[in-house]
């Protein structure tokens, strides 16, 4: 979600450490790192924590995943892959649902949530102090509380029963926070985005703010929460302004449009384009380092999806970067759900076929199927001079608006709405499909359902749709999947010890 400006003055991150994650991300107030009373003083301060609070919305793992990716072996379609069964473990035990406590990714996901929260909670106490003008301080006020609600969304999906912490908290107090009902957190996040919207612009100049949230991005993040509390009109409505009155024929009112070819999503030179809705952006810029990986700004997906050893025998073959083969597609989902849909040249890469035709080699990995999550692998032609591994700058989208089209047609079903062809709801759904040179279906849940898998393949959406659909458990039970268990993550070990949380029923 940086945008370009935000890009960068990255480095102006560095001096805000004080409010990165701590030994316990409830460790709200540390004062022992940087005087705060020294910081907040000048516009120039708002907005440098204001970076910093988009750099937690966008954080990558020092383990070399973020959330999509602990999405993708989470579902049926993908495998964790690497180099060996321990390979970026906290990936393996989310694939194999083996997952505990002490082991796994749920750190990693209540770091970066909670981390931000209170990036946001102590930029929202010291804007004031900014001396910014009025239009200034409201557009910045609602940029930080749509991403304090992003934050609070997540981890409510997570882990269900969290602590809700509206502001900065005391040392003394530290330990004695309590978790609050899942109700009440996602009445906090209604009422954040709620404020936030009118105060965000309506677009955003791409060359300069390119990344940076609009009335468009809370609506959509709005309308997505209201569909995962089953409030369906609602939901319904939020959506409609970002999908506009003639969904796949005009923009909306925001400039939303449905990109002409499905392929030109996964080029790193069209960020920001019409059907971006909420992008996390990333840089070729930061020179991020193997000292601390998941602090750099360039795209990790682009180095951990690629081949192992890949070596470009023929000029036709893709100029792949050599990575480290995780992500794989399972041979079910490319031989038999997604072969000869339209989208599968730009979703899957079939490295078999390049070999097995003398275009192309490498050596295979763990799980390896042959078949590659070609919608991120890094590209000799796109990598940055300096460890061109970690600095690749192709963006991820946390909304687009294909997915938009569908969630609302879902929430039109829902809401009893006419979904006969010509309705809104048909409209939605097959404009999605009409991009890509596919007939009509009609509106039902189990087209909506095989439409959602196959346009978002690779980009972590397939496990939060099957357990908000109530089909996780048996969908995903050949992988370990527990009924009334694996719906949510169990509460990092080490946030409980000396605290007054409790961990899960579910994982007690």
């Amino acid at each position: 979600m940086k945008s370009k400006t935000l890009v960068y003055i990255a480095t102006l991150i560095l001096s805000l450490q004080c409010i990165s994650s701590c030994k316990k991300e409830l460790d709200v107030n540390p004062q022992n790192r940087i005087p705060i009373g020294d910081f907040y003083k000048t516009p120039a301060d708002a907005f440098a924590a204001l970076v910093a609070v988009y750099d937690r919305f966008a954080f990558q793992s020092g383990g070399l995943y973020d959330k999509a990716a602990i999405m993708d072996v989470a579902g049926d379609d993908q495998l964790a892959g690497g180099g060996n069964a321990t390979d970026i473990n906290d990936l393996q035990v989310m694939q194999l649902y083996t997952l505990t406590p002490t082991t796994g990714p749920q750190a990693y996901l209540w770091s970066r949530g909670y981390s931000g929260i209170y990036r946001a909670n102590v930029l929202l106490s010291k804007l004031g102090d900014c001396h910014l003008d009025a239009a200034t301080l409201a557009r910045y006020t609602a940029e930080v509380k749509t991403m304090r609600a992003a934050f609070y969304f997540d981890l409510v999906t997570f882990f269900r029963n969290i602590p809700l912490i509206e502001g900065t908290v005391s040392i003394d107090s530290l330990y004695s926070i309590v978790q609050t009902t899942p109700d009440k957190i996602y009445a906090y996040v209604e009422k954040n985005l709620t404020e936030a919207i009118p105060d965000l612009p309506a677009t955003v100049p791409v060359a300069t703010e390119g990344g940076r949230l609009t009335q468009g991005s809370a609506k959509a993040i709005l309308g997505k929460v209201l569909l995962y509390e089953k409030k369906w009109q609602a939901a319904a409505d939020q959506f409609a302004d970002v999908n506009g009155p003639n969904p796949g024929v005009d923009p909306s009112i925001y400039g939303y449009k449905l990109l002409a070819s499905y392929a030109d999503l996964w080029n790193p030179s069209k960020k920001f384009n019409a059907e971006s809705v909420v992008e996390f952006v990333h840089s070729s810029k930061s020179n991020g380092g193997w000292a601390d990986a998941g602090a750099s700004e360039g795209n990790l997906l682009c180095i951990t999806t690629g081949p192992r050893s890949y070596s470009q025998l023929k000029a036709t073959a893709p100029d792949y970067f050599s990575g480290y083969s995780f992500l794989v597609f399972t041979k079910d989902f490319a031989q038999n759900v997604m072969h000869g849909d339209p989208r599968y040249v730009a979703t899957v890469a079939d490295l078999d076929s390049l070999k097995s035709n003398g275009l192309a080699n490498y050596s295979a990995g763990y799980n390896n199927t042959g078949y590659f999550l070609g919608k991120f692998i890094g590209r000799v032609s796109a990598k940055a001079a300096n460890t061109p591994e970690l600095n690749f700058s192709q963006d991820e989208y946390e909304i687009r608006l294909a997915d938009t089209y569908m969630m609302e047609a879902e929430a039109l079903m829902n809401a009893g709405a006419d979904v006969s062809a010509g309705s809104r709801a048909y409209k939605l759904l097959n404009a999605v499909r009409a991009r890509v040179g596919l007939p009509e279906v009609a509106v039902t849940q189990d087209n909506i359902e095989k439409e959602r898998r196959l346009e978002l393949a690779g980009e972590g959406q397939r496990w939060l749709d099957l357990v908000r659909w109530g089909k996780a458990a048996t969908v995903l039970a050949s992988k370990g999947f527990v009924a009334h268990k694996h719906e949510i993550f169990p509460i990092p070990q080490a946030e409980l010890n000396n605290t007054k949380l409790v961990q899960n029923d579910e994982w007690k």
